[in-house]
Parts: C-alpha cells; structure tokens; sequence
C-alpha cells in the first residue's frame, strides 16, 4: 500500500533552523568563540609599501585624494591593456628597454599584472603607505651588518646586456640552477610570505582556522604557512626559509611569532625575528599588522594594512609552467658563452 509523503511547510522548516544574523560590523566566530579568520583575502592595494617621500610624516589622505590616485591607475592600466600590434618585430638583443613586470625582454600588454584597483582605509580614512613605523613611511637605514649582508648575496636581477659579461667571474649568475635566486627557482619569495605584502599580481591569501592551528596558503611556490596556536619555538638548528611560526589570542586578535629563518636553503638568517598581529574587524575584513625586528636594519619597522574578503578562488602559480624555464635560461647562458668565446677568438688571430 502506497503512502503519501508528508511534506514539512517551508515555514515550519524555517522556524526549526536557528541561524545566527550577523550585522554588518559584527565579527564571526567558530564554534570555541574565536574570531573566524577563515577565508579568501585579496590583499591586492594601490597604496604602496613606503610613502612618497613628499608626505613626509603625513599617514593620512583624504578621500579627494586617493580616488584621484584610484583614477590615474586605472587610465594606466587601460592604457597598458591596449591590444598589441601582430605585426611587431622581436625585441633586439638584451631587450627594448620597456617598463612594466616583463622588463627588459619586451612585456607586450599588462595581462599577467594585478596590482589592485583600490587604496586601503583603516578606520575612515585612506593611508599613505603600508609602513607605518618609522614615521616617515620610508624603510630604515641598513645597518653594518645589512651591508656586508648585501655584498656577499647575489642580487636577484641583473643587467641583461645580451652578451656573457659573466665569462671571467669565478661564480657565474648561471653556472647552474643552485647559482639562481631562490624566486627563479620557483622555491620561496619572502616579500608574499613573512611578512605578506601586495606585489604585481597573485595577492590572494587563504586562511584555515582550527582550535590549534591557523594554515596560510600563500601561493607563490605553495608555501603554506601552518601556525601552531600556544606552542613553542623548536631549537635553532630546525629552521625554514619562511621560519618558524607560534601564535597566541590576546582577546580578539591572533599574534603570531616567527623566528628560525633560513637564508638559503643551506644557510642560516640570523637576528630576523617578526610578530603579526591578525584582528577580525567585520564581516568583510580583516587589520594585518606587523613588526619586523632584523638586524640589517638600524632599526625595527612596522606597517599595517587591511585585508578585505572575496570570493574569488586562490588557484595555484605555475612557476615556470613546470619550471621549463630552468633549462631554457641555463641554455641560453650557454649559448652567450659560446659566442663571447667565438668573438674572442677571432679577435685573436686578427692581433
């Protein structure tokens, strides 16, 4: 014998779920009561890092000010989307000299480039820059120690002259993959991780909270933060590129503790030591803060910026579209050589 379902009104059905209704400022809270930091940032900003250095100490813009800022980007970014010409002609040896994220190899439009749409405000009014200590907005001074630092690293570009200037170094920029920057070996860049900074493109952050732990996603190279919430520094002698990571709450805000840096993957960093400060402000953002205390530096500095929530999806970075790109510099040195030994050799039997 067949029954007849028994259908729920959609009206009672309602009534027996219980949902929370956030307000618009109100924060959301996991189960425990924690602020939820869970969630996909795009911390993609037209503010810079450092201030121009004609404000001075002025940390504030008013809102005239930065949509005037808001406007001339996005003119300039309309005019780098142009459509490129077909017809063109490849760049000349060592580059054309063009501006932009591709540099000197000839960048042909902006595509690939994401520099944000928008400056940030904290609280109601606009910032000048991220840096907010010292309070001129501008890094401070390398130390003694930052210089000689600087002197015995390699720097990660160099000046693509279309010839192997390189030929009579001991070390060449491209004796092998171990002779490149870390960045072009698609294995960490520290500006997107510790502390996380907007850069050209790729500014999407996923946050996974749990009672325990807080996990990062920073995908440029996949490096996942994983933050061990009331924990302990492991001995100095385990160390990461990214460091090592503790937090704790201090009332709504989590504060989180790194040390334990790796210079190389074969080398220590020493005297880097950062504490970030994560507060949940509403239902769309949230304040990252941030002090770096290294001693290259004269002094410490700090900075603070809002990230807001999206929808969008944080998809990974395909470094090298499987690192390809390795072999093809490694072999395009190789290639230099060669012709800088040929060049050399005729000039010899013309002595």
């Amino acid at each position: 014998m067949s029954k007849t379902p028994h259908i729920i009104p959609l009206a009672v059905l309602l009534s027996l779920i219980s949902l929370p209704v956030l307000s618009q400022d109100e924060v959301p809270r996991t189960p425990s009561g924690r602020p939820d930091l869970s969630g996909n940032y795009d911390i993609a900003t037209l503010t810079p890092f450092t201030r121009a250095a004609g404000l001075g100490d002025q940390q504030e813009l008013t809102d005239e000010q930065a949509q005037a800022i808001e406007r001339s980007a996005a003119a300039a970014m309309a005019f780098a989307d142009r459509d490129s010409d077909p017809n063109r002609e490849a760049p000349p040896p060592g580059g054309d000299g063009s501006a932009g994220a591709a540099g000197k190899v000839g960048g042909y439009n902006s595509f690939w480039v994401d520099p944000g749409n928008s400056m940030f405000k904290i609280g109601d009014k606009y910032r000048t820059s991220v840096l907010t200590d010292p309070p001129n907005g501008q890094m401070p001074a390398l130390s003694s120690a930052g210089k000689a630092r600087l002197a015995k690293i390699r720097p990660y570009t160099f000046e693509n002259t279309g010839n192997a200037w390189w030929l009579d170094l001991e070390s060449g920029p491209y004796d092998n993959p171990e002779t490149l920057p870390l960045i072009e070996r698609c294995i960490y860049l520290t500006v997107t991780t510790v502390p996380m900074r907007s850069v050209l493109y790729n500014n999407l952050k996923t946050i996974v909270q749990t009672d325990n732990h807080v996990m990062i996603l920073v995908e440029w190279m996949h490096w996942a933060r994983v933050i061990r919430l009331n924990s302990e520094h492991p001995p100095s002698d385990i160390r990461s590129l990214g460091g090592d990571s503790i937090g704790h709450w201090e009332g709504d805000t989590l504060v989180v503790d790194t040390t334990n840096f790796l210079e190389t993957p074969n080398q220590a960093r020493e005297g880097l030591h950062i504490v970030e400060r994560f507060t949940r402000k509403n239902q769309n953002e949230l304040l990252y803060e941030f002090t770096v205390n290294d001693t290259n530096y004269a002094a410490p500095y700090s900075g603070a910026q809002m990230w807001p929530l999206t929808d969008d999806r944080l998809y990974e970075y395909a470094c090298h579209e499987g690192n390809y790109a390795m072999g093809g510099i490694l072999r395009g040195a190789r290639l230099l050589e060669r012709e800088e030994l040929q060049r050399r050799a005729q000039e010899a039997t013309q002595d």
